[in-house]
């Protein structure tokens, strides 16, 4: 780094903002619930009627609506970045790196919750426009603890001494104490060195050709025990937590986002048997699930519907011990080499909603060398994409596409949806992992590039602008980190946690993005450029912020869900 940055870098020599730093972070946060809390009623007082969201009222003021969810999610990634900072401390792991992080995330944090935060490009969520009176914003600029951070949390100064303390950390991987246990922290290595030593070279080209990613590295996944990693052991998995899901798709996502997602199918699959199967479909379908025998896809999504998954219109009728599929899904990823569908259908023609759709394990042939589906009543297109590669997305048609009845999920039509739902908060927690995992990718590609480019003399790392994109991607990265942890640890407690899935889903998905751009920013012309990876990970980043509910959709249900609770 330059002398300029060396001597930016000594000014933080003598360790944090100040002695008490936790403690101070700590005062900020009840000021920012405190101002987060008037926000609330203020929305409340807009869109709430009788204790509900009314609808109509909502749409007339969906911004507000959002920028709540955003202001809401912006708090909790605060609490639960102190929370880590007070393990880190408590377990004499607090150093300087950590400190500086916390400090950082604080201060930029807290003047956004001020100012202004970006909901998506050029969409703010200011308080006031929210519905804060001017004494509720005055007393959270003035509070002691905010003043401070605003002041001196994200100074260039702490920038460059983050710069500074990262520089070599690309071939460690240390960007700051996770707070993993010990056998977390063994998985994580694990499937770092898989990434490291089976992804990470191949990647490039698999995205370049639109290649499937090769049996051979999907084996080996099934081999490490990605595909059975929360499958109970009674049923042949590994009977880990959420957690580790977390942890073992960030890395595997880090190394290429097609291979982090690999699991996310058997996710959702295990996890409808589970919640939803009879006792005899578990048997059956969750041990080949657990060891990767048989690949599932997910068959939800209809042209034209969106989110809206409660209109959908391909039609199941019964036919003694066969029910008859008719219709058209799109957007199905990996539908080509899988074995199993994970299909939701409308078996009660009676019905516009919800309550007329069924789920079911309907059975299918893989790909081969003729066709790309070779089972009758079934064909299907692959839409081209311009990211996300790796598994391919199709479009399907059925007619008269036949399943066994004793394929229906728990026996029991109408209950598709109210199935499905509970796999929404494990979806987006693997989402949110997922997104963490190509920020990280993203930062690292732009570490790396900027330590190696020389321009005017001396590396671009040395440039204010430069290592200060590197180092806020280090600080938020860490933010939206832990609070996915947060909401796995939730889901492994048994607790409800759609509200925090949501708000880790919403906000890595952005700090995916935002790593990604500034990241091909570094790399300049050449980040536009093929041949140079930082051009794939921005497209896989873009699809973070649509998927598994668009950012959207994600603010208006935590603003629902938020405005609903007393």
């Amino acid at each position: 780094m330059s002398t300029a940055t060396d001597q930016l870098a000594a000014e933080m020599s003598a360790g944090p903002l100040v002695d008490n730093l936790v403690a101070t972070c700590g005062q900020a946060l009840e000021a920012a619930d405190a101002l987060a809390l008037v926000v609330k009623q203020a929305v409340a007082d807009l869109i709430v009627r009788d204790g509900r969201v009314d609808r109509k009222l909502l749409e007339a003021h969906q911004s507000v609506a959002h920028g709540y969810g955003w202001y809401a999610t912006y708090v909790e990634a605060l609490r639960q970045t102190l929370a880590w900072a007070r393990q880190m401390q408590n377990e004499g792991t607090f150093g300087e790196l950590e400190q500086l992080i916390l400090q950082a995330g604080y201060g930029e944090y807290c003047a956004q919750l001020l100012g202004g935060l970006p909901m998506s490009q050029g969409e703010w969520a200011r308080p006031a426009e929210l519905g804060a009176d001017d004494a509720s914003i005055a007393a959270f600029a003035g509070n002691p603890a905010v003043k401070t951070l605003m002041a001196g949390g994200n100074t260039e100064a702490v920038r460059a001494r983050i710069a500074e303390l990262v520089a070599d950390s690309v071939a460690s991987g240390n960007f700051g104490e996770l707070g993993l246990d010990d056998v977390l922290q063994m998985v994580r290595d694990q499937f770092r060195r898989f990434a490291e030593e089976e992804v990470l070279p191949e990647a490039h080209e698999w995205h370049l050709k639109d290649n499937l990613i090769p049996d051979e590295v999907v084996r080996h996944m099934g081999e490490l025990g990605v595909f059975g990693l929360t499958i109970p052991e009674e049923y042949g998995g590994a009977g880990l937590g959420k957690t580790s899901m977390c942890v073992v798709s960030e890395e595997l996502s880090r190394g290429y986002i097609g291979v982090g997602s690999l699991g996310t199918r058997s996710e959702i699959a295990a996890e409808l048997i589970l919640n939803g199967g009879t006792e005899e479909q578990k048997q059956q379908w969750l041990p080949k699930l657990a060891s990767g025998e048989i690949l599932p896809t997910a068959v939800f999504t209809e042209p034209n519907t969106g989110s809206d998954l409660g209109s959908l219109r391909t039609r199941a009728v019964k036919d003694g011990d066969v029910y008859k599929i008719t219709g058209n899904k799109t957007w199905i990823t990996h539908a080509a080499r899988t074995d199993v569908m994970t299909m939701l259908v409308r078996t009660n023609p009676d019905t516009k909603d919800y309550r007329g759709l069924s789920m079911f394990l309907a059975e299918k042939p893989r790909m081969n060398d003729e066709t790309d589906f070779p089972a009758e009543g079934m064909t299907g297109g692959e839409i081209e994409v311009l990211g996300y590669r790796g598994m391919k997305e199709y479009e399907l048609a059925f007619d008269q596409f036949e399943v066994k009845a004793e394929n229906l999920l728990g026996q029991e039509e109408g209950n598709g949806f109210k199935q499905l739902m509970t796999t929404f908060e494990s979806a987006r927690i693997q989402t949110a992992a997922r997104a963490v995992g190509v920020a990280q990718s993203a930062m690292e590609l732009g570490l790396q590039y900027a330590q190696d480019r020389i321009q005017f003399g001396k590396p671009i790392y040395s440039f204010p602008r430069v290592f200060g994109k590197i180092a806020w991607m280090v600080v938020e990265i860490m933010m939206a980190r832990q609070l996915t942890y947060f909401a796995a640890r939730e889901k492994d407690q048994g607790m409800r946690c759609d509200l925090e899935a949501g708000m880790a889903k919403l906000l890595a998905a952005r700090v995916a993005w935002g790593a990604a751009d500034n990241a091909l920013q570094i790399h300049g012309g050449n980040g536009y450029a093929l041949e140079y990876p930082i051009s794939r990970v921005m497209c896989d980043a873009r699809i973070l912020n649509v998927f598994e509910g668009a950012g959207e959709i994600q603010a208006e249900v935590i603003a629902r869900r938020l405005l609903e609770t007393n």
